[in-house]
């Protein structure tokens, strides 16, 4: 299963913020949206991410408050990334490795989405439940399987 398949089913809606936009309308923007992380962009290149644990530095290093800072300051610069060809079992162990929630997918510089680490789980979860109805199927129907002819082995 390759991160194209994830973006399939989960659709290309992008939210992003401009690295020199005030925190507090990013986060205003992610709290209206029920999201957890928006992508930086500058002059449509990726140029970083914003998650809900550089907010919570920020505000923590800050205080508490918010101020007057603004997205730049905060975010984090060197985001993990992918491509739509990247596998999933890749995308989990990049993701587990540095404890990233969230990864913008590109191709070439081109932004195709955001990929989080349930969106990986799930993917993974409904693959093996798929398997597993498979399986039992296929053992459902093997030979003998219904009281008849007994299933030798040797």
């Amino acid at each position: 299963m390759k991160v194209s398949d994830i973006l399939r089913v989960k659709g290309g809606t992008l939210f992003t913020v401009s690295p020199d936009q005030p925190l507090a309308e990013a986060l205003k923007a992610m709290a209206e949206r029920d999201i957890g992380s928006l992508v930086v962009m500058e002059h449509g290149d990726l140029v970083g991410m914003l998650t809900f644990r550089e907010v919570i530095q920020a505000v923590v290093g800050n205080g508490g408050a918010v101020g007057k800072t603004i997205v730049r300051t905060v975010m984090d610069n060197a985001p993990l990334t992918c491509t739509l060809e990247t596998e999933i079992d890749e995308v989990r162990r990049m993701m587990l490795g540095r404890h990233a929630r969230y990864m913008p997918v590109l191709n070439q510089r081109t932004l195709m989405g955001v990929i989080s680490f349930y969106d990986v789980a799930k993917a993974v979860v409904d693959s093996q439940d798929f398997e597993n109805r498979m399986l039992k199927a296929y053992i459902r129907d093997w030979p003998g399987a219904d009281g008849g002819e007994p299933v030798q082995t040797l």
